[in-house]
C-alpha cells in the first residue's frame, strides 16, 4: 500500500513537472524573436525598443528557473561523477539522500524569501529599475512557483531513493515510470 502511495506520488509530480519543463522549451524561439527584433531595431531601424531587453530577462529567467526541476527529473544537473560513478548503486542512494534533503531545504528557503519578496513588490508596487519599469510581482510568484516544482521533484526522487534503500527494491520496474 506505501509503495502504490508512493508511486501516485511521484508519477504525479514527473507529470506535473515534466508538462511545465517541457512547455518552457516553447519560450526559447519567442526569447530569440525578442532578442532578434531588439537586434533589429536598434541597428536597422535605428530606434532601440524600450522593452526588449526587460522582457528577454525575464523569459530567459522563466526558462531557467521553471525548467530546473524537468532537469532535476532528467538527472540533467552537474553531478561529481569522478565519485559518484565509483561506489556501490546503495551508496549513490545515500549520497541522494543527502544532497536532495540539502537542495530541499534550499528550495524551502527560497520559496520562504520569494514570498517575502513579493509581499514586498506588491505592497510598494516595485518596478524594474528600467525605462520601461515594469512590475515585479510576476517575478516573484514564478519564483515561488520554480521553487516549489523542484522541492516536490527532489522529494519525489528522495522517496524512490529511500523506499530502495529499506525494501531493496525499486519504486519502479524498468520502463514503468513514465
Amino acid at each position: 500500500m506505501i509503495a502504490t502511495l508512493l508511486r501516485g506520488y511521484v508519477l504525479s509530480v514527473q507529470f506535473i513537472v515534466r508538462l511545465i519543463g517541457q512547455s518552457m522549451a516553447w519560450f526559447v524561439p519567442v526569447l530569440a524573436l525578442v532578442v532578434a527584433f531588439e537586434v533589429f531595431a536598434r541597428y536597422v531601424l535605428n530606434s532601440p525598443t524600450i522593452w526588449a531587453y526587460d522582457l528577454s530577462l525575464f523569459i530567459f529567467a522563466y526558462i531557467a528557473a521553471l525548467g530546473g526541476a524537468y532537469a532535476q527529473q532528467r538527472r540533467a544537473h552537474i553531478n561529481v561523477d569522478i565519485l559518484y560513478l565509483k561506489v556501490s548503486e546503495r551508496t549513490r542512494r545515500v549520497f541522494n539522500l543527502l544532497t536532495y534533503a540539502l537542495a530541499f531545504y534550499f528550495m524551502l528557503v527560497l520559496i520562504d524569501i520569494s514570498v517575502d519578496k513579493l509581499i514586498e513588490a506588491i505592497k510598494f508596487n516595485y518596478r524594474r529599475q528600467s525605462e520601461w519599469a515594469p512590475h515585479m510581482h510576476h517575478f516573484w510568484v514564478m519564483m515561488i512557483t520554480a521553487g516549489s516544482l523542484m522541492a516536490l521533484q527532489l522529494l519525489a526522487q528522495w522517496l524512490e531513493d529511500l523506499y530502495s534503500l529499506i525494501s531493496g527494491r525499486d519504486l519502479f520496474e524498468a520502463g514503468e515510470e513514465s
